[in-house]
């Protein structure tokens, strides 16, 4: 054995690898060559080995700044009892149910939003209903998603829309707001850029001549109470799809699905 280059070896200052998880949460790195490789490898060319440390460590970084990246998940409506269980407040609902079903505390009161942080599978997410109103819950979102640096391929905004048949579920990647005020405050507030995905919940349009503002404050009867709770599980089922296996296989699935009295 040359005992000058075991010399170098010991005295050669090895890259330290961490991971660094958003919420603190151990995850798995990618797996490397085993260290007896490693050491055979820098005994016959320290030059390549240390390009392949090097290597190894980017795509470590990599995939453990990609595991750390949280989503953020809107829900819009409107803050206090007045409007609770009101049409408009559909979003709420449907973070609600989200953050009951995998545990996640709504507690805290952090960017003008009822906020929580946790899981979905392995991914960090963030739950948020915005308390400023609907027509202003831009500016929750846009601060939000600024203060975090989230991408916005991964951020999902939950509303009400008028035009979707009641408790049909529509998912889309973009878009514009569709005369939605909640939706025009936030693409607003993100200077403009629509290209974020959506999660619509149809309320029906309003009968006869009946005004669309008035309507959409109105609560649920007992039997559409009965299909929207339906449909918030069936929402919940599509985010955790999205998140854990992607857009299109969520997109699949929701927008393909039938109305509860078909299945029924």
């Amino acid at each position: 054995m040359n005992l000058c280059a075991s010399s170098s070896l010991l005295s050669m200052n090895f890259p330290r690898f961490r991971c660094c998880s958003f919420f603190s949460k151990p995850l798995s790195l990618i797996s490397l060559s085993s260290s007896s490789s490693v050491i055979t490898s820098l005994y016959s060319n320290q030059n390549s080995s240390a390009m392949a440390a090097e290597a190894a460590a980017s795509i470590t970084t990599e995939a453990t700044k990609k595991k750390n990246e949280p989503w953020l998940i809107v829900g819009l409506g409107n803050p206090g009892k007045k409007y609770a269980g009101t049409r408009h407040n559909v979003g709420f609902e449907m973070v609600d149910a989200i953050a009951e079903a995998e545990g996640i505390s709504m507690t805290s009161v952090s960017f003008k939003a009822i906020f929580g942080k946790g899981y979905i599978g392995d991914l960090p997410v963030i739950l948020a209903k915005p308390q400023t109103f609907m027509n202003s819950s831009g500016e929750s979102v846009g601060a939000i998603v600024s203060y975090y640096k989230i991408p916005l391929k991964q951020v999902l905004v939950i509303f009400d829309d008028l035009d979707l048949p009641f408790a049909k579920l529509r998912l889309l990647p973009k878009g514009g707001h569709g005369g939605h005020n909640g939706m025009k405050s936030v693409i607003n507030h993100l200077k403009g850029n629509n290209g974020f995905p959506r999660l619509r919940i149809g309320i029906g349009r309003p009968p006869g001549k009946m005004d669309p503002v008035g309507f959409v404050l109105r609560p649920f009867t007992k039997q559409e109470r009965e299909e929207l709770d339906f449909t918030l599980q069936h929402g919940l089922e599509a985010v955790r799809i999205l998140l854990l296996e992607g857009f299109d296989k969520s997109a699949t699935v929701v927008n393909s699905a039938k109305k509860i009295e078909q299945i029924g």
